[in-house]
Formats: structure tokens, C-alpha cells, sequence
């Protein structure tokens, strides 16, 4: 696949701009997946892989916020932690047990789901924000956080707006507070994904490297152009990229 230039030109251009994406408003996802699958890698790995790519990102998130981080009502730090490994062990290693058939027929679907998310994130927060009554018991807290990081080891596309809703339900009011551990749950969660989807054989490393400097590049240089652009016209323009993708993926096949 890098023996083809234009491969190459593609992958760079996908993972600089998801890097930024992330840094700024996330959806990179809905750019890397799509990438290496049209560049001619099987589904499965091509998620494997553009996970591994975009790692960098969340790890660098968490040393942003690392001033404001706080756990939600509930939970622990150490908690949210191992339920965070837990979460996106049993996601990859579902991922691993999908063939690339069966995950083909679910990518559309995946990619339509991340992209509503995405574009109704905002309301779904205030929404949540003004039903929010109390603090939910220790239990349904768990639960909660173990479904949105299976999620997330399996699938990353929408996870950072699922994760804010589910810390908004949880109770927690503070943005910053809630942007942190979300980078935190989402290193965590990326992270034992990618040993599993590497002892598993699904990375395809020369790609993976390649992106993962463009993205960690784009995340630092183009977070900065990127936040000249209004932030409904960014959103707007993530949620057309995100529909794009998730028909060409429809019709794919």
C-alpha cells in the first residue's frame, strides 16, 4: 500500500487533518477509517489501524487537562481507570472475532451512528444538562461507562460526545473536568485496544506509523488554523464528511 504514492499522499492528508479534527472538535474517525479502507485495506485492520493512529491525540488531551481532572459522582479515579481497560479489552477483542464481511456491513451503520451523535451532540448535552436530577447509583454508573468503552475499544467514531453525555449524567458539571477524563477514558480504553488488536495481528504498522506522525502534526499545528473557522461551520463540515463517508461505505457495499 506505501508503495503507491498517491496511497501514501492520501493517508498523510487524512491522518493530518483527523489530528486536527480531534484537537478542536473530534470526527477524525469518520476521515482515517475511510482512508485506509479505499486505499485497499480490509475493514477490520483498517479500524485497527487508524485507532493506533489517532492514540497519540487522546494522550496528549490528557496532559492539556491534566490540572482539571476530576472523576464523576461516584467514581474514583481508579474506578473509571479499570473499568476503562476492562471496557476496550472486551471491545477489541470483539473486534477481533468479526470477520471483515460482517464488519463491512456494520461500518455504515457505525459511521451514521458517530455522525448523528456528533451533530446532535450540543443538544444532546443541554438535554441532558436539564434533566439532569441527582446523581445516579454507583452501579448504573459502572454499567454505564463499561457499555460506552466496549463501545469505544470496538468502534472509536463518536466516542468523545458519548462519553460527555454519559459524564453529564453522571452528574458532572464542569466542562473541563469532563473534557479531561474523557481523554483520560479514551488513552485508556485506546490503548489496551491497540495491544490487543497487535497481539491480535490486525495493525498494519508501516501505515499505522506513517499516520500517527501526520496526525500528532496535525494536532498541534493544525488545531490552530482550524480554530479561525466558526465553530458551527467546523461542526457542519465534520457532519458532512461524516454523511459522505457513511453513504460511499452504503453503497461499497
Amino acid at each position: 500500500m506505501l508503495n503507491d504514492p498517491f496511497n501514501v499522499v492520501v493517508l498523510l492528508v487524512a491522518a493530518l487533518v483527523a489530528g486536527a479534527l480531534n484537537a478542536v472538535a473530534g470526527g477524525g474517525s469518520f476521515l482515517t477509517l475511510p482512508a485506509l479502507v479505499f486505499a485497499g485495506m480490509p475493514p477490520v485492520v483498517a479500524n485497527a489501524t487508524g485507532t493506533v493512529a489517532l492514540l497519540p491525540g487522546y494522550a496528549a488531551g490528557v496532559m492539556g487537562f491534566r490540572e482539571d481532572l476530576e472523576a464523576p459522582p461516584g467514581l474514583s479515579l481508579r474506578a473509571l481507570a479499570v473499568l476503562s481497560l476492562i471496557g476496550g479489552a472486551l471491545g477489541a477483542a470483539l473486534l477481533l472475532v468479526t470477520d471483515n464481511r460482517t464488519f463491512s456491513r456494520i461500518v455504515p451503520w457505525l459511521l451514521l451512528l458517530a455522525t448523528i451523535l456528533f451533530a446532535f451532540g450540543p443538544m444532546l448535552l443541554r438535554k441532558v444538562n436539564e434533566s439532569q436530577s441527582g446523581h445516579v447509583s454507583v452501579g448504573k454508573s459502572a454499567v454505564g461507562v463499561l457499555a460506552v468503552c466496549i463501545y469505544g475499544g470496538y468502534f472509536n467514531g463518536g466516542l468523545g460526545i458519548l462519553l460527555l453525555a454519559l459524564f453529564g449524567l453522571l452528574g458532572q458539571a464542569n466542562l473541563n473536568a469532563m473534557n479531561g477524563m474523557k481523554n483520560v477514558v479514551s488513552a485508556l480504553l485506546t490503548a489496551i485496544a491497540v495491544a490487543i488488536y497487535a497481539w491480535g495481528g490486525l495493525v498494519a504498522w508501516p501505515q499505522a506509523m506513517v499516520m500517527m506522525i501526520a496526525a500528532t502534526a496535525g494536532g498541534y499545528f493544525g488545531a490552530r488554523l482550524a480554530r479561525r473557522i466558526p465553530a458551527p461551520m467546523l461542526r457542519a463540515g465534520i457532519v458532512v464528511i461524516g454523511l459522505i463517508m457513511s453513504m460511499l461505505f452504503f453503497l461499497r457495499g
